[in-house]
């Protein structure tokens, strides 16, 4: 007898309640939205549904081991409680994921961990310790099968099987339902010292960014804001001085405070300088966490990766045919681009240099018809495209799990 899904919206509180959830969609072909909190709902392209099924009553860590530098936790666990639990133990998630929440309208820390995996967003810190893909250890979730399918583990050294896990991280919900996850965690460092450069053209600011990178110094933090949003940031003493260059650097003291005094030898060609302690640096690498910059506005907003080398004569080549306000982290190879609100968001335009460059842009913010007509993702092309359809249906046969949201017409 075919089961019959009901439509509206599903929050089960157990790997179980999900796959029987998932089992009746299938057999109804009905296709599920998926998210967490929905915190990140108005990334991609409006999802056609017939049901919403939320991750968020699935929630609790249910096993942190500081010793042993592992937590687990269901993937409806809010970012807020992950990070209130490794503080106590002086630890954090060393990939320093992106708050992405506060430039979508919504609260500080509302993303839940299933979320941060599901889109793989990571932070400025990725130079040095990884994306999030490579803190995840293992996961439990449930494919377009409702069969409830683990991979990973819950130690460090793990290497049986394939590797599903990472598979599923960065996939937005389209292959399976995250359950659980068990992360890497790592200690936090002492002291925090950031070399700020102030009035740095693109140019020059690239250049220094990645001398700093190209030093022994083990540099964890690399970002230029161009003037008008530099202007936003907290700190005053940094807001007033028009395009800010900031160069991090985190160990324990002693050796944090000699790695500084030797970058700032290695960059005395790129002018005055301030050093920030550890309670302003705190303060700074915040802001870029949260994107403060790109706060209180509704302006399209794009993530962008491409080569360090050629990200300012990227942004160049748009800022000559149109408005733009640009943050770069990771030395150049990311790219948060603010554009007026055009009929494209000026996709073609990104699209455009990218395809000269390289890379691939994500609009994260834009109105819903923009988001509509536009080609959020960057498209696939051959063979990519075959194998991610070819991937799909190894997860999802039926094409349940949040159907059109990549891709128009997926």
């Amino acid at each position: 007898m075919t089961a019959h899904m009901r439509l509206g919206f599903h929050a089960p509180q157990t790997e179980e309640e999900l796959s029987k959830l998932v089992v009746e969609a299938a057999e109804s072909r009905t296709p599920l939205e998926i998210m967490g909190k929905g915190t990140k709902r108005e990334i991609g392209h409006p999802v056609r549904a017939g049901a919403v099924v939320s991750t968020e009553n699935m929630k609790g860590i249910t096993l942190y081991e500081p010793t042993e530098l592992v937590m687990v936790a269901k993937s409806g666990t809010p970012l807020t409680e992950i990070e209130a639990a490794l503080a106590e133990n002086d630890q954090e998630l060393a990939c320093e994921p992106v708050d992405i929440a506060p430039v979508l309208g919504y609260g500080p820390g509302e993303g839940t961990v299933g979320g941060l995996v599901a889109t793989n967003i990571s932070g400025s810190r990725r130079i040095l310790k990884g994306a999030v893909r490579d803190h995840v250890l293992g996961v439990t979730a449930v494919n377009g099968r409702g069969e409830i399918i683990k991979s990973g583990g819950r130690v460090m050294k793990n290497v049986t099987g394939y590797d599903l896990a990472r598979t599923l991280v960065g996939s937005w919900g389209t292959l399976a339902v995250l359950c659980e996850v068990a992360l890497k965690v790592l200690p936090v460092q002492r002291e925090t010292r950031t070399l700020v450069f102030f009035g740095l053209t693109d140019f020059a600011a690239v250049e220094a960014l990645c001398l700093a990178m190209g030093t022994p110094y083990e540099v964890s933090g690399t970002v230029h804001l161009q003037g008008p949003l530099a202007a936003r940031l907290s700190d005053a003493d940094l807001a007033g001085n028009g395009a800010v260059t900031a160069i991090r650097v985190e160990s324990f003291p002693a050796s944090a405070r000699y790695r500084t005094s030797r970058l700032r030898e290695a960059l005395l060609a790129y002018g005055p300088r301030l050093e920030l302690d550890t309670d302003r640096s705190q303060t700074f690498w915040k802001d870029v966490r949260s994107l403060k910059m790109f706060q209180g506005n509704k302006y399209p907003l794009w993530r962008v990766s491409t080569v360090p080398s050629k990200a300012a004569t990227l942004v160049g080549n748009l800022a000559r045919k149109i408005d733009v306000r640009v943050a770069y982290d990771w030395s150049g190879g990311l790219l948060w681009i603010e554009t007026p609100s055009l009929t494209d968001a000026a996709a073609v335009d990104i699209r455009r240099q990218l395809a000269e460059f390289g890379g691939h842009a994500t609009l994260v913010r834009a109105a819903a018809a923009i988001r509509k007509e536009t080609d959020v993702f960057q498209p696939l092309e051959s063979p990519h495209d075959v194998l991610a359809a070819k991937l799909k249906h190894a997860f999802d046969p039926v094409g349940l799990f949040n159907p059109g949201r990549l891709y128009r017409g997926q």
